[in-house]
């Protein structure tokens, strides 16, 4: 890097930090170089290093993070641009275009790439939701892990099979100690199982337990939605969703359905509260019985 593009690349970095959008919205810094945005509700990482800028999810539609991503970047434009889509969902992905459009690239797991590019149903919402455009999508997939590096940042990035969708990843800002884990992680809203993609609780607390090897008492956890969490406040969520999993192979094994557990007191005596129970159970009941060879000898 000549001195012109180090001089192009602390401006964008302090664009980014500066921006008037950003200091409309709750940022929290972490770092000198990170901070986590929330748009609409929904977490965003921002990393801005001396070589460029790279996002962890780029907000639902509409959201001020399209704005900021774009304006960020065109203060340096040759600066790397990458974004990280944890998973497919709307709320995460729903800014692909505006930041693709800006000469970034976009990186997520195989299969988050696949849910984007077909038609996929909302079975809670009686209706497809339609395949995203091309300019949408993700530039570059990967399988299992990978890395990158920006400036002194060491980026790892790695696949949770089957823990909130089929296409989970986790981005470690390792240098930092951050660690962006998506909706693996759920502190704020109920664990959600997309099990329309095969997503279930076992792959839940596989996940959980990928994350916690990852990190150390001081790495600060990044979700979706909701507060930055410590390894000990991911290490009780992931305890209490292995009780449940244990309460619900019970329920699923005596041929109960949602209501009959959330009856039976199966959700009763956990350290959280929940929004929508009987939504969480059958998702969750749903996806047990994809994954009925994982019960035991008394289920055919």
């Amino acid at each position: 890097m000549n001195r012109r593009q180090l001089l192009q690349g602390a401006a964008g970095a302090v664009a980014l930090w500066n921006s008037p959008l950003l200091r409309a919205q709750n940022l929290r810094k972490l770092t000198d170089k990170i901070s986590v945005l929330e748009a609409g509700a929904a977490n965003v990482l921002l990393c801005s290093t001396e070589e460029g800028s790279v996002i962890v999810d780029s907000g639902p539609p509409n959201s001020a993070l399209a704005c900021v991503s774009v304006a960020g970047c065109d203060a340096a434009p040759v600066r790397n641009r990458t974004l990280f889509n944890t998973h497919y969902h709307l709320d995460q992905t729903g800014n692909n275009e505006e930041f693709r459009a800006s000469g970034g690239k976009i990186v997520a797991q195989q299969r988050t790439k696949q849910w984007m590019s077909a038609d996929v149903w909302l079975p809670d919402q009686d209706r497809y939701e339609k395949a995203r455009p091309e300019a949408a999508r993700p530039t570059e997939t990967f399988l299992t892990k990978g890395s990158l590096k920006s400036g002194t940042e060491q980026i790892d990035y790695g696949y949770m099979p089957m823990a909130h969708t089929s296409g989970d990843l986790y981005v470690h800002f390792k240098t930092a100690n951050v660690l962006a884990v998506g909706d693996v992680a759920s502190p704020l809203h109920d664990p959600a199982l997309d099990y329309m993609t095969g997503a279930w609780i076992g792959g839940r607390v596989d996940g959980m337990d990928i994350l916690l090897a990852l990190a150390n008492d001081q790495t600060r956890i990044v979700p979706a939605y909701g507060p930055v969490m410590t390894k000990a406040e991911l290490k009780a969520e992931r305890d209490m969703m292995e009780e449940l999993r244990a309460r619900l192979f019970k329920q699923v094994r005596e041929g109960d359905g949602p209501k009959d557990m959330l009856e039976g007191g199966v959700l009763k005596g956990l350290p959280r509260t929940w929004k929508d129970p009987e939504k969480f159970l059958y998702d969750a009941a749903k996806g047990l019985w994809a994954h009925h060879d994982k019960l035991d000898n008394n289920v055919v």
